[in-house]
C-alpha cells in the first residue's frame, strides 16, 4: 500500500498539476481575449466618435475664435452621454475650454495622447491611470485645425474603465470557477479510478507476491469488475494449481526419501562391516571406502529431503531445552575437522575464550545446521583449502561465523542461495535444499542466517540466535 500511496500522490500531483496549468492558461487566454475585445471595441467606438465630432465642428472653424468657443460650450452642455463619457474641448495650451461636466468641472488633463494628437494631427488614444485621480480611464483625443491650418486645440472623449474592468473580473472569476469544477471532476474521477482499479490491483499484487514467495493455495476474494475480476480468477487458478503441484512434489519427495533410507542403511552397514575385513586387498578397500562415503552423502541428502518435506507441510517441530550452544558448535567443528583433513582442507577454530551463556534451542537441529553449513563451505569453497569457524556473544545474541576461502558467490545469486533447490552457477554436487533447511531451522529459533562475500575472497555465513527467549 505504500507504493500505491506514492503512486497516488505522484498521479494527483502530475494530473492535477497539468490540469491546473492548462486551466490557468485557458483562464488567462479567455480573460485576455475578452479584455482585448472589450477594449478594442470601446477604443474603436470612441475614435469613430472623435472623428465624427471633428467633422461636425469643421463647419465652425471659419468662425471667429469667440464664436467657435461658444459653439464648443453649447455642444458640450447638450452632450447626452455625459453620465458615461466626458467630452472636453482643450485649447492649444492644454487648458479646458468646455466640458460636458461644466467648464471648470475638472482640472486640465495631463495624459500623453493630447500632445501626441497635437504633434501628429491625428486621433490618439490613451489607456491607463489618470495622473490626477489614479482611476483607470480610456481617453481619445482628435485634433481641431483652424481654416488657416493653425492647430487651435483638441476635442477629447474620456471614460472610466471601471465598469468594463469589473465585467472582465467577473469573466475571469467565472473561468476560475469553471476550472475548479473541472478539477473537482478530475479528482472525483481519479478517486473512482483508485477505488475501482488501483486499490484492487494493489491487493492482487500483494497476493501474487505471496504466491511468488511460495505461499501457494491462497485465494483472492473476487469482488471486482469484469477485467479485474478475470485477473483475480486467473491468479486464483494459478495459486490452486501451484498448491496441488507443490503437494504432489512434497508427497513424492517424502515417499522417495523413505524408500531410499532402507537400502542406504543396508549399504552403509555392510560397507562398514566389509571395511573391517583385514583380508581385503588395497584396491577393494579403497573401493569400499568410496562406496561408504557416497552412501553417507546420499543418506545426508535423504535426511535433508525428509526435513524439507516436514517443513513444507508444517510437521517439523523443535525439542527445545537449555543447551550449551558453544559446546555443541565446538563438538561439530572438531568432529567435522578430521573429516575435512582427509580431503586436504584445514578447519580453523578461532577460540576467543569468552563466556557464552546457555540458550534455549533444539541442540540436535542446531548441530544439523552447523554441520550443513560446514559441508556447504567444503563443497563450494573447498578449493581455498581453508575454513574458519568462530562463535561470539554480543548484545544478548549468539553469533556463529563460518568462512571459506573459495571463489565466493556472484552478487546476483546471494539473495537466492537459501531458496529451495537453488544451486546457481556452482558446479558442486548437491540437492540445493541444505541451506533452505538451515534457514528454516534458524528462523524457527527466532534467529537469522545470512550469507555474504567476505573481504579478501570467500563466503562468510553468519548465524544469529537470540540468547533470551
Amino acid at each position: 500500500m505504500k507504493k500505491i500511496s506514492s503512486l497516488r500522490r505522484r498521479w494527483i500531483l502530475q494530473t492535477v498539476g497539468i490540469v491546473c496549468v492548462l486551466g490557468l492558461v485557458c483562464v488567462l487566454g479567455v480573460t485576455a481575449a475578452f479584455s482585448q475585445s472589450y477594449y478594442s471595441g470601446m477604443e474603436s467606438g470612441m475614435r469613430d466618435r472623435a472623428r465624427s465630432t471633428a467633422e461636425y465642428f469643421a463647419q465652425y472653424l471659419n468662425q471667429s475664435y469667440q464664436e467657435y468657443y461658444q459653439s464648443c460650450i453649447t455642444y458640450a452642455r447638450n452632450f447626452e452621454e455625459r453620465n458615461t463619457i466626458e467630452l472636453q474641448f482643450i485649447n492649444a495650451t492644454g487648458g479646458i475650454v468646455a466640458s460636458s461636466y461644466g467648464q471648470w468641472a475638472v482640472q486640465s488633463p495631463a495624459t500623453p495622447e493630447i500632445a501626441q494628437a497635437v504633434q501628429t494631427r491625428a486621433v490618439s488614444t490613451f489607456v491607463g491611470r489618470d495622473p490626477a485621480t489614479g482611476e483607470r480611464i480610456m481617453a481619445v483625443s482628435g485634433p481641431m485645425i483652424y481654416s488657416n491650418g493653425e492647430m487651435i486645440g483638441v476635442l477629447r472623449y474620456v471614460t472610466s474603465t471601471r465598469l468594463m474592468d469589473r465585467q472582465l473580473a467577473m469573466i475571469a472569476l467565472l473561468a476560475v470557477l469553471a476550472l475548479l469544477v473541472i478539477l473537482s471532476a478530475v479528482i472525483l474521477s481519479m478517486g473512482y479510478y483508485f477505488r475501482r482499479v488501483l486499490y484492487p490491483l494493489a491487493e492482487i499484487t500483494e497476493k501474487a507476491k505471496r504466491i511468488a514467495g511460495g505461499t501457494y493455495g491462497i485465494q483472492i476474494q473476487n469482488k471486482y469488475n469484469v477485467e479485474i475480476g478475470e485477473l483475480a480468477d486467473t491468479i486464483n487458478e494459478l495459486s490452486s494449481q501451484l498448491d496441488r503441484n507443490e503437494k504432489m512434489q512434497t508427497e513424492f519427495i517424502s515417499s522417495l526419501s523413505h524408500e531410499l533410507r532402507t537400502p542406504l542403511t543396508a549399504i552403509t552397514g555392510w560397507s562398514e562391516t566389509l571395511i573391517g575385513d583385514e583380508t581385503l586387498d588395497a584396491d577393494t578397500l579403497r573401493g569400499m571406502k568410496i562406496i561408504l562415503r557416497e552412501a553417507r552423502r546420499l543418506t545426508e541428502m535423504v535426511v535433508d529431503l525428509l526435513d524439507f518435506t516436514r517443513i513444507q507441510d508444517g510437521r517439523m517441530t523443535l525439542h527445545v531445552e537449555e543447551s550449551d550452544i558453544r559446546g555443541e558448535f565446538e563438538d561439530t567443528v572438531y568432529m567435522y575437522g578430521s573429516r575435512l583433513a582427509q580431503e586436504g582442507i584445514r578447519l580453523e577454530y578461532l577460540d576467543h575464550d569468552e563466556d557464552i551463556p546457555e540458550i534455549i534451542c533444539d541442540a540436535k537441529r542446531m548441530r544439523q545446521v552447523f554441520l550443513n553449513i560446514l559441508d556447504n563451505a567444503a563443497k563450494h569453497g573447498g578449493e581455498g583449502k581453508r575454513i574458519q569457524a568462530s562463535i561470539h556473544y554480543e548484545n544478548d545474541a549468539v553469533f556463529v561465523y563460518i568462512r571459506d576461502f573459495g571463489p565466493g558467490i556472484p552478487e546476483d545469486e546471494i539473495p537466492l542461495v537459501t531458496k529451495k533447490f537453488y544451486k546457481g552457477s556452482s558446479k558442486a554436487r548437491g540437492s540445493g535444499i541444505g541451506l533452505a533447511v538451515c534457514d528454516e531451522i534458524v528462523a524457527m529459533h527466532g534467529g537469522t542466517l545470512t550469507l555474504e562475500n567476505a573481504p579478501g575472497g570467500g563466503t562468510l555465513v553468519t548465524v544469529k540466535l537470540p540468547a533470551m527467549q
